[in-house]
């Protein structure tokens, strides 16, 4: 007998074959049948009729910072609602897991580099994970059985860093012995399913006490040995930034990344390519890295993005306009300096002289201070501002708009929330992306779900995409969209059994209207640990979201089932060769 049977659904298998309408049995599990529409006769236990909808196998979002919200949010929410069914964490060199049992003080530390780095609330850090491992492998432990999604870790190089070397692992460089016995944790690890290395170079990573992140520390000879480590584990991987992610690699930036790739015979991805217009050269430099590992005997994969994910600035709290060079001094300062700084014309014609130039790189995007639009405000000098362009007020107060935008803010104390309207929505960019997404080693992806939580929320970017294929601007169909979500993630992370909807996979799906499908606008809630606050967004047109053959979402709502999987290499995942 089936356990559910979906019938008269539109398939769409993930291969990128066409759609047919068919009827899927579940069993155990996994998808036991999938036959014309009215041709499956086995009873089964429940049965849905799905005229109308459209099935996919879940999502696979290859980008993720799950790691903590996983123990008190085991629906990876809001991924999940949008039909995310798998994710991969442990990204960017940042884990909490291991932990050195003879220095208690390094969870504390890990707690403030994580609030630091990837904007996670540190009182829901504190409060929410129950902070009980110190092995790579306990850290999987904990989360087995708790959780809704399918969930797969690569290892922090940070983590390792600090593990082996303590506080040296800020501004040091390991002995041989020391880098012996990286290593050897880092084996470990894989032993107990870790996927592979993350690591990050990027000059925008640093800790709860300002210092460079301690990967970023490492030398080529460090990397290539943690590389050479993932050779000898089955179903493993290398995920790694570094500054020219940004905006474009520098060669020996390239040469590190075909080295590594080469060194472990396994795919490396990184996080993100930008696709912009107004900067041609970006994507043919950033896909060479790609080219070269190719004829190295490896292969590089860049994560983009298929929306164009708002993110909320302030000159309040630490966000992107921080990484602006020369900013960060001021933004730093207390807020009545601050703002005193900020008014002083000689600082601002500064600080926009720096954001315009090269040196800004991918930030130079956030300097058109004009096209932002002005957020939540706290003070009785900004009623009526909020949702009105800075454009629009500067005209009508004779002001200069980062002027404008300045006295705007210091009016609220600088807790004023801005949102940048992209510059890259322009008919020229979005057929850059259409054929950008055509080269083989680019992949959709780059979520950062679960980070910088109060900033922005890229997690529903599976159902807007799904919903501009099939009303918007249509650049791809129906079954390659679904492919590019499901079969390409699930092909390059080598899961087993998962990306497709076809007989013997996983009962990971999702059951849409295509009439509808869409993501809410982002909206801020106070639903963390301590209360903090962070971005949500509601999923429109799923009907439904399946995990292991278990029903976790319907109609936007969870069902309290937590029938996830950690995902172990090996196990889980098979080895992607690097030749094609």
């Amino acid at each position: 007998m089936l356990d559910h049977l979906i019938k008269g659904a539109t398939v769409v298998d993930g291969t990128g074959a066409p759609s047919r309408v068919a009827d899927v049995g579940i069993r155990d599990g996994r998808i036991a049948v999938v036959a014309d529409a009215g041709s499956v006769t086995e009873a089964a236990r429940s049965v849905e009729d799905a005229t109308g909808l459209v099935l996919t196998p879940g999502f696979v979002d290859p980008h993720t910072h799950y790691d903590a919200q996983l123990f008190w949010d085991p629906y990876a929410t809001p991924s999940m609602n949008h039909g995310v069914t798998t994710v991969a964490g442990g990204n960017c060199g940042f884990t909490l897991a291991p932990l050195n049992p003879d220095r208690p003080e390094d969870a504390d530390y890990t707690r403030r580099m994580m609030s630091k780095v990837e904007g996670m609330s540190l009182v829901a850090l504190e409060e929410g994970a129950p902070w009980n491992w110190h092995t790579f492998g306990e850290y999987l432990d904990a989360l087995e059985g708790r959780t809704a999604v399918n969930a797969g870790f690569m290892v922090g190089h940070c983590a390792l860093r600090r593990y082996v070397m303590g506080p040296d692992a800020i501004g040091g460089r390991p002995t041989s012995e020391q880098l012996e016995q990286m290593v050897r944790l880092f084996h470990e690890a894989m032993d107990a399913g870790a996927w592979g290395l993350s690591t990050t170079q990027s000059a925008t990573h640093s800790d709860g006490d300002g210092k460079p992140v301690a990967s970023r520390h490492a030398g080529p000879a460090e990397l290539l040995a943690l590389s050479r480590a993932i050779a000898e584990h089955e179903g493993t991987q290398l995920e790694a930034i570094v500054a020219g992610c940004l905006d474009q690699f520098s060669d020996a930036e390239i040469d590190l990344f075909v080295e590594m790739t080469a060194a472990a015979g396994r795919p490396l991805n990184w996080n993100v390519l930008t696709v912009d217009a107004a900067v041609p050269e970006r994507v043919p430099r950033q896909l060479l890295a790609s080219e070269r590992a190719r004829k190295a005997g490896g292969r590089i994969v860049a994560l983009t993005m298929p929306i164009l994910t708002p993110m909320n600035m302030s000159l309040g709290t630490f966000c992107a306009l921080n990484l602006i060079p020369g900013w960060g001094e001021i933004l730093g300062l207390p807020v009545p300096e601050r703002i005193a700084k900020l008014r002083d014309p000689a600082v601002r014609a500064e600080m926009l002289r720096r954001a315009d130039s090269k040196e800004a790189g991918v930030f130079r995007r956030l300097a058109n201070f004009g096209r932002y639009v002005i957020g939540d405000t706290y003070s009785e000098a900004n009623a009526g501002l909020s949702g009105r362009v800075v454009r629009d007020i500067a005209a009508e107060r004779g002001q200069d708009p980062f002027t404008c935008l300045v006295e705007i803010c210091a009016a609220d104390e600088l807790r004023t929330v801005l949102w940048p309207m992209p510059t890259d929505n322009d008919p020229a960019s979005w057929e850059l992306r259409r054929q950008t997404w055509e080269h083989e080693d680019v992949m959709l992806g780059g979520s950062d779900a679960g980070a910088h939580l109060d900033r922005m929320c890229g997690a529903p970017y599976t159902t807007r995409f799904l919903g501009d294929c099939l009303r918007g601007r249509k650049l791809v169909g129906l079954e390659r969209a679904v492919r590019m979500l499901t079969d390409d993630p699930a092909q390059l992370f080598g899961l087993r059994d998962r990306g497709r909807v076809a007989e013997g996979h996983y009962a990971d799906l999702v059951l849409l209207d295509p009439e509808r499908v869409d993501a809410g606008p982002a909206r801020l809630v106070h639903d963390l640990p301590g209360d903090s606050p962070r971005l949500d967004s509601r999923a429109v047109g799923v009907v439904s979201v399946r995990v292991n053959g278990v029903e976790t979402v319907r109609d936007d709502e969870l069902t309290g089932a937590i029938p996830g999987r950690v995902l172990r290499s090996g196990r889980d995942t098979r080895t992607v060769s690097t030749v094609s």
